[in-house]
């Protein structure tokens, strides 16, 4: 028990590092909170800073996720008695609640969609990275990151559920429930940018214009 506590513990704190955070104060010598749309993710890196700061965020925010579930996990594998895929979700559950609400930078955080990457490739690989497909073809379709990370979002939980009906039928449930819970939290984080969307005022790539969170 005492190491799923410390495997829960880490993997929050794994995923609480405020990537795009620290890349600011390096860079800009200051909150990236306090620049863009104020959201401390890898969207807003980019559009202040450039594609160089962003993606290096975007490779360390996917890097916590799977930490989290490779490797933090071990600490409770040949101890605890539960299934070593339910800790591994939990785990990485864990780190995806760390980096939307951050300890080390008031709670808040970044909308968590890269990190769940993370966590979703190294459980599920095949169905991720045709979710990793859907977010690219949106997001240069429509020029909008929200649509392609909610659709993404939503893809994954239903690539299981096709996944499980079809092909193995005795994929882990937990699994498919994580994954909607995956979705939901998106949708939680995205909240301002469904906001926006309905009112036909997201932001697109390629503009000037920048409207920040609500």
């Amino acid at each position: 028990m005492l190491s799923l506590i410390l495997v829960i513990l880490l993997s929050y704190i794994a995923g609480s590092i405020p990537t795009a955070i620290l890349v600011s104060r390096a860079i800009l010598k200051d909150d990236i909170r306090n620049h863009g749309s104020k959201n401390a993710g890898a969207t807003n890196v980019f559009r202040v800073m450039g594609w160089k700061p962003a993606l290096f965020v975007i490779l360390v925010d996917i890097g916590k996720g799977l930490m989290a579930v490779l490797c933090i996990t071990q600490l409770a594998e040949s101890q605890s008695l539960l299934d070593p895929i339910f800790v591994q979700i939990l785990a990485g559950c864990f780190s995806v609640i760390g980096h939307v609400w951050t300890v080390f930078a008031g709670f808040r955080g970044g909308k968590g969609v890269a990190t769940a990457f993370g966590v979703l490739i190294s459980l599920a690989p095949i169905p991720s990275l045709i979710t990793l497909a859907v977010w690219i073809i949106l997001v240069l379709t429509t020029r909008i990151v929200s649509v392609g990370s909610l659709f993404a979002g939503l893809a994954f939980p239903l690539l299981l559920i096709l996944q499980k009906k079809f092909f193995i039928p005795d994929l882990p449930l937990p699994l498919l429930v994580m994954g909607i819970v995956l979705f939901v939290l998106i949708v939680v984080t995205h909240r301002s940018n469904v906001k926006r969307l309905l009112r036909g005022e997201e932001n697109q790539f390629g503009k000037k214009k920048v409207i920040k969170d609500e």
